[in-house]
């Protein structure tokens, strides 16, 4: 199977070929044919299967087929993207697939001056990807008018929910015309995002992407420590290594990610770190870095590396583990993608029993344990059964019942269901209500 046997627009089709794109992933064939139809989905495959595609390429297509309904700052098509990262990325792979074609694709996100913003939107624009926060705020002063939107894409869904972003991405649907396409794509489908696609999405296909969270591609390793002076030995064992050309190192804090990135450089090495006390300059030229090779390794915390999207990452080093399984999953995919061969490192302590029992049950397998020479625990490791707190296998996560809107459709009147918020379990950057 090609991109050429699905009813793409020829300048779409050209454009994949010169982005080197040759046979669609899973994710792709299956979501394309119903999204050129003009049908909404929700679609559910892990990070780096190709998702930026499989939204992209019949969104840019339709509209090339339809008649221009270009006004300032009214655009046709809104993609969704919980980080500035992420939609930097989208941003790109638009600005990609559209290069064949007149099309003014406008970035609107936090961090960045409004003036730009501002100057960019009082032009006809066709394509707006933006962070939810920044975008309602434009909205909401009237200098974004989303009446005339037919496709809302909301990529990374999940995240969007995890870093508080659902009221946000209701009231912004709520701005749409209630007979646009949706397009709702997310890594992970749990009962919250039933609820959120419940009250988003009309009639939509389901695709689902199984993809084994092992992947095979990945090999992955856990090494316990006795304490933190003997983690840091244990990375600067593997920092060393030839083996490891490009590698991001996963921490807790964002103290801790400056520290490390500091320690690490005064050993010689390459390195930067990655957190969201940075400005979106000091993030932009960090990631630019690391694209170019001029960064071997990169410190970063969970919420600024969500939207990375490097090929050649050798390793990834889970200096802390995290508290929630599914980002182990999105961490690890960092590597190993496009079929090339990856490494997962993961430091445990001593009392990491229970986090390392959650990883394991979600993702179906056992981490092999691994010893450095020289570098043994001394100390007896605690590995629980169950971390407090967890549900038993089969047991059902409690629903919390929440407050009602109407959401208007084709079909009349949804109701719209939103949970109640869930306290998120500790981590690196503290989740912000603006991206």
């Amino acid at each position: 199977m090609t991109f050429s046997d699905f009813a793409l627009h020829p300048m779409i089709l050209k454009a994949v070929e010169a982005c080197g794109l040759t046979e669609p992933t899973p994710v792709q064939a299956q979501a394309l044919p119903f999204a050129i139809e003009g049908r909404d989905i929700l679609a559910t495959a892990a990070t780096g299967t190709g998702k930026t595609a499989a939204f992209l390429l019949p969104t840019l297509s339709r509209l090339l087929g339809e008649p221009q309904r270009r006004g300032p700052g009214a655009p046709v098509v809104l993609v969704l993207a919980p980080t500035r990262e992420l939609a930097g990325q989208v941003t790109r792979a638009v600005r990609a697939f559209g290069k064949f074609i007149r099309m003014w694709s406008v970035e609107i996100v936090g961090g960045m001056p409004y003036r730009e913003q501002l100057r960019q939107m009082a032009r006809p624009v066709e394509v707006v990807v933006a962070t939810p926060g920044r975008l309602l705020d434009h909205v909401r002063a009237g200098r974004l008018d989303l009446s005339k939107v037919e496709a809302l894409i909301i990529d990374e869904a999940d995240r969007m929910l995890d870093m508080g972003f659902s009221e946000d991405v209701a009231a912004i649907a709520d701005a749409c015309p209630a007979s646009r396409q949706t397009l709702l794509f997310t890594a992970t489908l749990d009962r919250r995002m039933e609820t959120l696609a419940t009250g988003l999405l009309r009639d939509p296909v389901r695709v689902e992407i199984k993809t084994e969270l092992s992947a095979p591609d990945i090999a992955q390793s856990l090494y316990y420590a006795d304490d933190m002076a003997h983690k840091r030995r244990l990375l600067a064992h593997f920092a060393a290594q030839e083996e490891v050309t490009k590698a991001i190192v996963f921490v807790a804090t964002k103290r801790d990610a400056d520290d490390l990135a500091r320690e690490l450089a005064e050993a010689g090495h390459a390195v930067s770190a990655l957190h969201g006390d940075l400005s979106q300059g000091q993030r932009n030229h960090t990631l630019k870095r690391l694209h170019d090779g001029r960064l071997r390794l990169l410190v970063a915390t969970d919420v600024a590396a969500r939207g990375i999207d490097v090929r050649d990452i050798s390793h990834v080093i889970n200096f802390d583990l995290p508290r929630m399984a599914e980002d182990y999953v999105h961490r690890i995919g960092r590597t190993g993608r496009a079929g090339a061969a990856g490494q997962a490192i993961s430091f445990a302590g001593r009392d990491d029993g229970g986090l390392v029992a959650r990883i394991e049950r979600f993702t179906r397998s056992t981490l092999p344990v691994a010893m450095v020479p020289g570098l043994e625990p001394t100390l007896p490791q605690r590995r629980s059964q169950r971390p407090q707190g967890a549900r038993p296998q089969g047991a059902k996560r409690p629903f919390v019942a929440g407050k009602k809107r109407a959401a208007s459709n084709a079909a009349g009147p949804r109701p719209w269901r939103q949970d109640k918020p869930r306290k998120a379990a500790p981590r690196g950057d503290t989740p912000r209500k603006r991206a």
